[in-house]
């Protein structure tokens, strides 16, 4: 089975059912082994679970209804992106402002930082330099095509 099509599929409805709003948007969509539909969805101020299992009932409906999978075997999850899930979209960096981030670059390096801006082209994140309270806070613009991946840090 062609795994683009299903794909594109649910994101058609999606989009239908959640484009329209300004708060929530698609964050990814993944289709692993086993018809197995994972979705993740977010918001500018955080997305919840009702909003989820809205989502869910419709898609899982929407599935079902056009029969996607033969035999209707395939599992889903609608859920918000943990923070084990790399900032994949403009809207979730936007969302991350003041948070720190590790950033993994395309040539393996990394940067950790407080993102503390953001615009088309880059991010800009500080970064404190030196050790204890004395040390200089530097600003490091970053283009997004330079950025394999960003995570957001859990601080404690």
């Amino acid at each position: 089975m062609n795994l683009e099509t299903p794909l594109k599929n649910i994101e058609s409805f999606l989009d239908s059912i959640i484009g329209h709003s300004d708060n929530v948007f698609l964050a990814n969509i993944r289709l692993n082994p086993g018809n197995a539909v994972e979705v993740f969805l977010d918001a500018e101020d955080g997305i919840t679970i009702e909003k989820c299992t809205q989502v869910n009932k419709a898609l899982y409906k929407y599935i079902e209804e056009t029969e996607m999978f033969p035999g209707g075997n395939f599992s889903l999850e609608v859920s918000s992106p943990g923070l084990d899930e790399p900032l994949k979209l403009y809207r979730q960096y936007k969302k991350n402002v003041g948070r720190n981030v590790e950033i993994t670059m395309n040539d393996g390096s990394s940067k950790q930082g407080k993102l503390v801006e953001v615009s088309d082209e880059n991010i800009v994140i500080e970064q404190k330099q030196g050790k204890g309270n004395k040390g200089a806070i530097e600003k490091r613009i970053v283009t997004f095509n330079q950025i394999k991946h960003t995570k957001v840090l859990v601080t404690f």
